[in-house]
């Protein structure tokens, strides 16, 4: 509409004084924001692309206003007021002025541009801290959202699909023509339709809950110097009332996209780690829904920098959706031995590399234990909780839970000192029950190395001190069964990492990651 574009160069101008220079103008492919001093204003185009309809003034005043409800669940100090651009009797434009509605603008606080996630990642200042608090962050936003059941499920899926296979026809040139965009739906569909019940159960559930819906890194910034997630869609109910995996995957995707794949799994990893035991045991079985909830979220990177006229990157994206598709054969890993032989340091470098992204289900006892007893991973329990019987319950429900994600077609690792036999005897059982390779490995260095690491350590989940090493060492057994490949830890990080990439070549060879 012609007031859209007036309302534009009305802020571009500084809106009848109310922005102050310099004044910076950033266009999406539905929105323009003004950045001027400590404030940012944002109006939306008046288009229609079927799936998000901002054609009239109407329907953008009614967008802006629930933008700013619904993304105050987790941005509440960025999100001010609603304003409106009016028409004097004059005929001039004004900002909240008493003439006639021309347009609505949000009026946001702002902050720095370089502040923005993507850009933080871009030079590689990423760092596990604010992963950790990102992913806490999504899994308390994810909790607390209300269930709802009249959305999700196939039939969500289904449509997601169809949106993008018209949009990627629609933008062929862009893919090199039609062949790519059509092996995708095909894929697509036949993924769905091996997950199809699930999705529905899983609306059941209660997983489809009001979520994000457009959650990547260009949406979260650092506010305060915590990651705070902001411009959720408010325009289409069915993009943001889904299946909280599926606004995860948004996320994970674009971590796994720009190469970020470490930050990828570990954020996959901490996501699920939140809450008691047994609700996250009931959500694993979504993760056989994960590589089309991935693939799904390319394909939208694919045609909106398609429309963008970014053909390279749709590309890279569309591509990246059709990886996801592939097939992976899950692996059962355990990474074990004594205290400060660098257990969880290996597990984490191994599982952005095993199996389908965003890499392997990484299972510590050391969290679980905490868990168990409703503390956090850095809170310190009585040495009662070490007891054999609960160890025992531990070790028994990291298995059950390893069982239902390998059946779900995901890769799990399994981290715990495992110091007798029988109990490293289960974890071979386990992979011969499921019919999946097992990555078996004992770490083992000498005590006083072992002793400098367990005092050296800060931060981390593990109770262990030197007289729990010194136990330890009294009662462990070392592997006696071949399926176990002993590893000496006492070498550096990466030495101790190549040895097992080494051990891992021996098993079964897997496709590459996307």
């Amino acid at each position: 509409m012609p007031e859209a574009g007036e309302a534009a160069e009305f802020l571009a101008a500084g809106g009848g004084g109310a922005l102050v220079a310099p004044i910076t103008r950033i266009e999406t492919h539905a929105a323009i924001v003004f950045l001027s001093g400590e404030r940012a204003y944002k109006i939306k185009k008046a288009v229609d692309y079927g799936y998000l309809d901002f054609s009239t003034l109407e329907r953008r005043r009614l967008c802006c206003a629930a933008e700013i409800a619904l993304n105050r669940r987790t941005a509440p100090a960025l999100y001010e007021r609603l304003a409106v651009i009016t028409r004097e009797a004059s005929g001039d434009l004004a900002l909240d002025g008493t003439g006639e509605p021309v347009e609505y603008v949000i009026v946001m606080r702002r902050f720095a541009q370089d502040d923005l996630l993507d850009r933080v990642a871009a030079r590689g200042a990423l760092t596990d801290a604010i992963i950790d608090e990102l992913a806490d962050h999504l899994a308390g936003f994810h909790a607390n959202a209300a269930p709802d059941r009249t959305f999700g499920g196939a039939a969500r899926i289904k449509e997601a699909l169809t949106i993008n296979a018209g949009q990627h026809r629609l933008f062929a040139a862009s893919f090199g023509g039609e062949e790519g965009p059509a092996a995708l739906e095909a894929e697509g569909g036949r993924c769905l339709a091996r997950v199809a019940p699930l999705l529905e159960a899983r609306r059941e559930a209660g997983y489809v809950r009001h979520c994000h819906g457009d959650l990547h890194l260009g949406n979260i910034a650092l506010i305060g110097g915590h990651p705070v997630a902001f411009d959720g869609i408010e325009f289409n109910d069915a993009f943001a009332r889904i299946d909280i995996f599926y606004d995860l995957a948004f996320l994970l995707m674009d971590l796994w996209h720009r190469k970020e794949r470490l930050a990828a799994n570990r954020l996959f990893n901490r996501y699920l780690t939140m809450g008691v035991p047994e609700e996250r045991a009931a959500a694993l079985d979504g993760l056989k829904a994960m590589p089309l909830f991935l693939s799904l979220r390319a394909g939208v990177r694919a045609h909106v920098n398609a429309r963008q006229g970014h053909a390279a990157l749709a590309e890279d994206y569309l591509s990246l959706a059709r990886a996801f598709l592939r097939p992976r054969e899950p692996i059962l890993a355990a990474v074990s031995g004594l205290s400060g032989c660098g257990k969880s340091t290996l597990a984490r470098t191994l599982a952005p590399e095993l199996g389908a992204a965003p890499g392997a289900l990484v299972l510590r006892s050391d969290e679980r234990r905490k868990r168990r007893f409703g503390l956090s991973p850095l809170d310190r329990l009585p040495e009662s909780a070490y007891a054999p019987a609960v160890t025992d319950e531990v070790y028994e429900g990291i298995r059950a839970d390893a069982a239902k994600a390998l059946k779900a077609g995901h890769a799990v690792i399994i981290d715990a000192v495992m110091a007798h036999e029988h109990e490293r005897q289960e974890i071979v059982d386990l992979a011969a029950g499921m019919g999946v390779p097992l990555l078996a490995l004992w770490l083992e260095a000498p005590p006083d190395v072992l002793g400098r690491r367990v005092d050296a350590r800060t931060g981390d989940a593990s109770d262990a001190t030197r007289e729990v090493l010194a136990r330890q060492l009294g009662f462990a057994e070392p592997p006696r069964s071949p399926a176990w490949t002993i590893i000496d830890a006492s070498q550096t990080p990466a030495q101790t990492a190549a040895e097992a990439f080494a051990s891992l070549k021996t098993i079964a060879a897997r496709p590459p990651a996307p």
